[in-house]
Order: structure tokens, then sequence, then C-alpha cells
């Protein structure tokens, strides 16, 4: 036989190319540049969302008991349907229904590991020949990622920093058109911090009846705010739009390793229904992964058992982190933070690069800075806006007020001297 002059396989650089777009893959590249034995400080990270290594951010007992005991109830030893057993989906429909004008279903519930996933299958579901979805800018980096594996065509509508990261309504109806599918609304903010009001949320359902169009909301923040505006779900409008909700146990009960979420259907008309999305929904999750049984046989007693204190303690923790950094950010010269964050764990902060003696970007600041300071901050041009960057606020104040004064340290030292 005759010898192949080469193997008949070989790397996707598609896949490369989808797995730069990461956190985790850009956070590697940066963590590259530490070396605590040189600059003698300790790592300090604020590139993601992860205050789990923190004691004050530790999950609450009531999460490691229902484990435990979903362990040792035998229950849940089994494989589970493709869309999650029927407890936990039950238990996520009424969790939800909590803060909706009409009740959810088990059958609109489908369990998903993490939110990630949940984005993964939506996309999936969504995409077709032609077709194009709206994402927001800035952006959370893994829906840029997921796309790339998809026939869906991405553009983007601008989040207004000086409105508070309000949606660019106008913006949106430029860029919809009659292949528009959906577009992409991320409340609590990642990574702005924002929190959107009610009136403007039904502004953006009224858009999207008008373009007819769904929305996707991720609201894996959800109920983890800490401003004037009190979080209200998406799914409020249903009635106005048809609306899939994105969950995740991962932030507000502080366990991000646990990798449970949800995709829901808030949508009380049953467009979503009707038009097969929930039908589709199934059949992707059945060739799907599967968050793990033992985790979903625990998801009812989670719910049902974590007290209110414990929420509202992480809430206040982060207050009082969102207003420590952002008055002290006051004080550094050459960045500005436009918005005090009121949501989620995070706060884009802008930079005056041409001030800077040698900094290029947004991705060299972030470099130096992790060279320099031992401190790793997620560049701006990641999540669609170049030249700022996005601080995780989700850490004890101690370590918080050490990566504020490592910060304007360097900031002072690389400012130009003319």
């Amino acid at each position: 036989m005759k010898k192949k002059p080469e193997w008949g396989f070989k790397e996707n650089q598609e896949l490369h190319a989808a797995a730069a777009f990461t956190i985790r893959n850009i956070l590697e590249a940066i963590m590259g540049n530490i070396d605590e034995s040189r600059t003698g400080k300790t790592m300090i990270h604020l590139g993601h969302g992860d205050p789990s290594v923190y004691p004050c951010f530790r999950t609450t007992t009531i999460v490691q008991d229902a484990l435990i005991e979903s362990i040792r109830s035998a229950k849940f030893n089994c494989y589970p349907d493709g869309v999650g057993i029927d407890v936990a989906r039950r238990a996520i429909a009424k969790y939800l229904s909590r803060d909706l004008p009409y009740l959810l279903s088990s059958d609109d519930v489908f369990l998903t590991v993490g939110a990630n996933h949940a984005i993964e299958v939506l996309l999936t579901v969504l995409a077709r020949p032609g077709a194009n979805i709206l994402f927001p800018k800035p952006n959370y980096p893994i829906y840029e990622a997921r796309a790339r594996f998809s026939e869906l065509e991405v553009r983007h509508y601008d989040l207004l920093p000086d409105q508070g990261w309000d949606v660019d309504l106008d913006g949106v109806k430029a860029l919809a058109d009659e292949n528009t599918v959906a577009i992409v609304l991320i409340n609590p903010g990642n990574p702005c911090g924002n929190v959107f009001s009610s009136e403007h949320m039904k502004k953006i359902a009224e858009t999207a009846r008008e373009l007819e169009i769904m929305v996707i909301a991720d609201e894996v923040y959800a109920h983890q705010v800490y401003g004037p505006k009190p979080f209200i779900p998406m799914g409020v409008f249903g009635d106005i739009a048809p609306v899939v909700t994105l969950g995740s146990l991962s932030k507000r009960w502080i366990v991000p390793g646990c990798r449970f979420g949800w995709i829901a259907l808030t949508d009380p008309a049953g467009i979503l229904q009707q038009t097969g999305i929930g039908a589709c929904l199934k059949s992707c999750l059945t060739i799907s992964a599967d968050p793990p049984t033992i985790i979903q046989g625990a998801i009812p007693s989670i719910i049902e058992n974590t007290s209110k204190s414990f929420f509202l303690n992480i809430n206040k923790l982060l207050k009082e982190a969102a207003d420590l950094f952002y008055e002290a950010l006051k004080e550094i010269p050459l960045v500005t933070c436009p918005y005090k964050p009121e949501g989620s764990m995070f706060a884009m902060v802008k930079l005056n690069i041409s001030a800077f003696d040698d900094i290029v970007d947004d991705t060299d600041f972030c470099m130096k800075l992790t060279k320099e300071e031992a401190m790793i901050l997620f560049p701006g041009d990641a999540v669609g806006l170049k030249n700022w960057v996005r601080v995780s606020i989700g850490t004890e104040k101690k370590v918080l007020e050490d990566a504020i004064a490592r910060l304007k340290e360097f900031c002072i030292r690389h400012t130009k001297t003319n």
C-alpha cells in the first residue's frame, strides 16, 4: 500500500481562533507575566468573577448539606433526562416565578452545565443560514467564542457609558433586519456592573416586539444588586416580546465550580413553544452534556433553605467594595470609572492611553501591570471596548485596598512627564 504523504488529521485552526476569545485563554496569557519572586508581591487576581477563594465570600453551609444529602440518599446516581430531572426543574420554575406576574412550570425549564453551556445550546438552536443575532458591546466574551461555531452572523449594538450603560435602542433598530433572530441582554451587567431600570427594560421589550425578535436575558447575576435600582427580571415583560432567561447557581450562591445553570422560557404567550424553540431546546440537550444528577438532586433544598441573610451579606460586601473602588479611583491619574457599579461584581475603567508614557493599549497595560505589580485585570478589548479594563471587585477589603494602591503606583510610574 502506498504510504500517505502525511497524516489524515490536523489541528482545527477555527477552534484556536474561538478559544482566543475566552476569558480563560486571555487570562492565561496575562498570568504568564507574573513573577512574584521578582516583584516581592503576592498575586492579586481581579480578572475574573470568582470570589469563592475568600472566606468572606464562601457559600452557605446549606449548599454543602444539600449536596451531602443528595449523595447519601442514593436517589441521584442515575442518568437524568436530557432536559434535567423533574424535581430540580420544578424547583427552578418555582424560584423564578417568585419575581414574575405569572407561573412557570417544569416544562418551561431546561437544565444546563452552567450558563456557558446554556449560551452554547441557545446559539445552536437559533443558528440557521443567513440569520443574525445582536450582541451588546461590551459583551461577555463566551458569546463571541461560541458564535464562531454557529451559522449566526454577529452584530454589535452599543451600551452607553454616559447613560449608565443603557442600550442604544436607535442603534439596535438600525442593526436589525428581517433575518435578525434575537437580542442578548445581560442584566445585572457583565462587564459593566450596571442594572437596567424597569422603564428601560420595557422599552427594550417593545423594541424586540417591533423587530419581531426574542430577547435572550442573561441573568446570571440576578438579585446581585446593591445600588438604587432593584433587579427586575426581563421575563416580567414576556407578554410584550418572548423572553428566554439564562440563569446559574454560580454567582448568587458563590459556587461557580458546581456548574449548574438553566434556560427558562419566560414567555406567557407561549410563542417560543408554538414556534418550536422549546422542542428544539429539548432535542439539543438530548445530544449534549447534563449537569451532574447529584447536583440536580440538591437543588430543591438549596433553593428553599438558603436564608435571605446570606444573600444580603453578599450584596453588602459587594456594595462596600464598589463604594471603596469608585471613590479611590478618583485619586488615581489616567483612569476613570464613568459609572459606579450597582450590580454583579465588575466595574469598567477607562484608560487615558495618550497620557501614558509607554503604554500602547489596554492589553499592554494589563501585561505590564501584571509583570510589575503581580496584579491581574481583564483587557477591555476582549469584551469589545478597546482601552478600557474590566475589574472584578469581588474580593476582601484588604486585598482590594492593596490592589488600588498598586494600580495607583503603576499609573504614576507610567505617566508622561513633559
